[in-house]
């Protein structure tokens, strides 16, 4: 019995023209005389379109598939958060703003000698709530003792050649975002609950408390079950200088917070449920002491960090009833403002040392308050590209939760919690000079118009004490300001004869905007022959006969000492950038010109 040969099938045919044009060769070579009616217009001619349609959208569909699975090749920036997650890539949510304000208040002045009177001297209460001129609202985030020796104290109004009253001005930290508290219905017990909150914009889940009265706490992971808590210090020799213990704590009612890009945010618990709660609230330290067997004698007692980590099924669920959730939320979606932009307080909470204060001194000091920012409070940037999340999905996983390499540092600089600012722009340099490990931290933030601008001193503050408890313990960080440059790009270039010049000039600066338009990196060389590239690729264009990078100065632009011209190279194809040292195009509107001849 002769056996049947397979027709032989072209799979590396995908495309919709492949597919037809394969269908209609094996219906002539295996159906010769079935079917004969190859015209365009015949009902066949249907079927081998439609045949060929369905082929190449599997196709597309399968091409997409696999693509969109892995990490280096994903576009769509839910699947590229979704694969970073898994490397340990946290998405943030809303990003805050934060910095420094003024704070400026009127006390009367005292019955007898001079100076404010003492028992008047109000604390301004962390919560207090602020207002800019956009309309964004802020809130103070520590309390202000305007009795602490180091206010200033001004004379305010003078009676007869004596003070009435005087004027005290202290400092305080703020942040972006208002408190907002709201009661969640809890159904029936399901594993790995999931709830979401109805807001956008949420920056920062602050307290959940169920209707019992148990306070859930917020981990990097539902596997952590050890969070450090503050316990008020009760030691009176020494609270002054230490208000608060830190402790170590286990938290079986436990959650992890989940941003979306949709701005969405969901509270996301573990499957454990209040019957099988076992642990106890604070670790006993025998209880992590490695046990050792078959021995008479022990050398040494030594930590088992397993039991360190030990979890209770990744957590217990809330029971089913509210839940009272409190979160921040910002409620302007650019919360950026410059100096003296936030100048009124809309809600003041004050307290005195003393009792005895009447309404109408009450009023008037509380009325009293005035507050102004003197530097820009920044903090928000972009919203991440895909290409941004990749990198700093790669960087986490390399980095596991302990700087040693500038890749690692990297990555913990960009994942600092928003609420202490966030970094636009970052780079580390080892500092050859220094005999030890000393570690140059070149940083940038933007501004309200989404500029760049030198980190305010609260960012790096906050970025030094973040990068504490990471680094490596021999390793000194300086966070030093980067040197900012504007430049700005001239060309000329000759079009077709056939074409309106000004739609080709106008064709070729939105070509440079469009790739010129996300920041620079630091220490990366500007390649000028790319500019070239970039614009005799445009299909109007013959030839671009001239490219100038030029530095802009004057009003409005940074006052870098860097000198563009002298670090161009000799055949001006590209620029040496040193490593503090990042270019802006800072309006392309008009720092990009070119002419057509």
């Amino acid at each position: 019995m002769a056996e049947e040969k397979t027709p032989p099938i072209k799979y590396t045919n995908r495309d919709f023209e492949g597919i037809k044009r394969d269908l209609i060769n094996y219906a002539k070579v295996y159906y010769p005389d079935t079917y004969k009616d190859f015209n365009e217009a015949s009902f066949g001619a249907l079927l081998f379109d439609m045949v060929a349609y369905v082929g190449d959208m599997l196709s597309f569909y399968t091409d997409y598939q696999a693509n969109e699975s892995f990490l280096d090749s994903a576009i769509e920036l839910k699947n590229v958060v979704r694969l970073a997650k898994q490397m340990g890539f946290k998405f943030p949510g809303a990003q805050n703003s934060s910095g420094i304000c003024a704070f400026y208040v009127v006390v009367p002045a005292a019955e007898v000698g001079l100076g404010p009177n003492t028992n008047l001297i109000p604390i301004l209460e962390k919560g207090t709530t602020l207002e800019s001129k956009s309309g964004a609202t802020f809130t103070l985030n520590e309390n202000i003792d305007f009795s602490d020796p180091d206010v200033l104290t001004v004379v305010g109004d003078v009676e007869n050649s004596n003070p009435t009253n005087y004027v005290l001005k202290s400092y305080g930290k703020v942040i972006s975002g208002k408190m907002t508290t709201k009661v969640i219905d809890v159904p029936e017990y399901q594993k790995f609950m999931r709830l979401k909150l109805d807001d956008d914009d949420i920056s920062e889940v602050v307290s959940v408390f169920d209707y019992k009265g148990h306070e859930y706490f917020e981990v990097d992971y539902l596997s952590q079950n050890i969070v450090h808590k503050m316990v008020r210090n009760m030691k009176s020799a020494d609270k002054e200088h230490a208000p608060y213990i830190l402790r170590e704590m286990i938290v079986p009612r436990r959650f992890v917070v989940e941003h979306t890009t949709d701005k969405e945010t969901f509270l996301q618990f573990g499957f454990g449920s209040n019957a099988s709660l076992k642990l106890k609230e604070f670790p006993d330290p025998s209880s992590v002491v490695l046990k050792q067997h078959a021995k008479d004698y022990y050398k040494d007692d030594s930590l088992d960090p397993n039991l360190l980590i030990g979890t209770d099924k990744f957590g217990v669920v809330p029971p089913a009833g509210e839940l009272t959730v409190t979160y921040r939320q910002n409620t302007r979606v650019d919360v950026n403002v410059p100096a003296s932009s936030i100048t009124s307080i809309s809600n003041p909470v004050i307290s005195f040392t003393a009792t005895d204060i009447t309404p109408t001194v009450y009023d008037g000091i509380r009325s009293s308050f005035e507050v102004d920012n003197e530097e820009p409070v920044v903090g928000q940037i972009r919203d991440l590209t895909p290409s941004e999340i990749r990198r700093r999905a790669i960087d986490a996983y390399a980095a596991q939760n302990r700087a040693v390499t500038k890749q690692d540092y990297l990555s913990f600089i960009y994942r600092m919690p928003s609420k202490f600012g966030a970094i636009k722009r970052a780079n580390v340099v080892q500092d050859v000079d220094s005999f030890k490990r000393n570690l140059n931290i070149y940083v940038v933030s933007e501004n309200s118009y989404r500029h760049l601008i030198q980190s305010p001193t609260t960012v790096k503050e906050n970025l030094k004490t973040w990068l504490t408890q990471y680094k490596m313990i021999n390793d000194t960080v300086d966070i030093l300001p980067a040197r900012i440059t504007n430049i700005g790009i001239e060309f000329e270039l000759v079009g077709k004869l056939d074409k309106d010049p000004n739609e080709i000039l106008v064709k070729a600066i939105d070509t440079l905007k469009e790739r010129y338009s996300q920041h620079f990196a630091f220490g990366v060389p500007f390649y000028i022959s790319e500019i070239y590239r970039a614009l005799n690729n445009i299909p109007e264009v013959i030839d671009t006969t001239i490219v100038r990078v030029i530095k802009k100065t004057g009003t409005g632009y940074s006052q870098s000492n860097y000198d563009v011209e002298e670090n161009t190279t000799g055949d001006n194809r590209f620029i040496v950038i040193p490593e503090d040292v990042i270019l802006e195009i800072k309006y392309p509107d008009k720092d990009i010109i070119g002419v057509v001849t």
